[in-house]
């Protein structure tokens, strides 16, 4: 039987990113499919973070297409990228240290009580229910959800950064350095949670240094060399060595 086409969840045709005359990204194509991991690589100022900054919204592209879910998509704000179900979760996580766990995970979209037509208060009891069953939903653990955020962990922080995410409906999720600074257990329990993500069906990308992790949660690996796509690899097929190979420019895919 012919196999069934499906329609990627997230799909850059050609993009190109110039600030001037330089050429930070230049003819990008690759996708991501629904409930598939892709890991993007690549040495330093080889046009991840700004590849990044376009798919969330920070940077319109100079030219190329973007699709989500396969129509076509022009974002001018991070808010437009959060309505078409992309949510990008940045190495500061955008965490407010100061709040508590339900207070972050509800940040600019509060449930309020309504009483009247004038007065409203945050509805915290509300708030901490709906994100302790969140939590609870993905196997999360937080033992005490009136927790300032800065006394957390950083493997707690970033899950509640990407179950926030989870949370508000995204299709696609990007993820920047999710493991960076945490120590081997914290970058264990962060990467089951990213698993279980993934075989909910969402679609994640990572942009890591960590090869390792890479390999192990991607299916495909796109590798970025001086803004373009130097090499598209199957992770199953690749070695740690094998990519630094083609980070470094002296391998490329056929």
């Amino acid at each position: 039987m012919p196999q069934q086409m499906t329609t990627p969840t997230l799909e850059l045709r050609n993009i190109a990113k110039h600030f001037g005359a330089i050429k930070a990204v230049d003819g990008v194509s690759f996708t991501v499919e629904s409930g598939e991991c892709v890991g993007l690589i690549g040495d330093n100022g080889a046009g991840k973070s700004t590849l990044v900054k376009v798919v969330s919204g920070f940077h319109p592209q100079t030219s190329g297409q973007l699709l989500v879910q396969g129509k076509e998509v022009t974002f001018s704000s991070p808010t437009d990228a959060r309505n078409s179900k992309i949510e990008t979760v940045y190495q500061n996580l955008a965490l407010v240290e100061q709040l508590d766990v339900a207070a972050n995970f509800f940040l600019g979209r509060e449930l309020h009580t309504n009483w009247g037509r004038i007065i409203r208060y945050l509805d915290k009891g509300a708030m901490k229910k709906r994100a302790r069953a969140e939590l609870d939903r993905i196997g999360i653990s937080i033992p005490d959800m009136n927790a300032i955020v800065s006394e957390l962990s950083g493997g707690q922080r970033q899950s509640i950064a990407i179950s926030r995410s989870i949370f508000w409906g995204s299709q696609c999720l990007v993820l920047d350095e999710p493991t960076a600074s945490l120590g081997v257990n914290e970058t264990a329990s962060v990467a089951e949670l990213i698993e279980r993500v993934v075989a909910s069906g969402v679609s994640v990308l990572i942009v890591a240094h960590d090869i390792d992790l890479i390999i192990q949660l991607c299916t495909k690996i796109v590798v970025l060399r001086q803004g373009i796509v130097w090499s598209e690899l199957n992770a199953s097929d690749v070695t740690a060595a094998d990519l630094v190979h083609h980070i470094t420019g002296t391998q490329r895919a056929a």
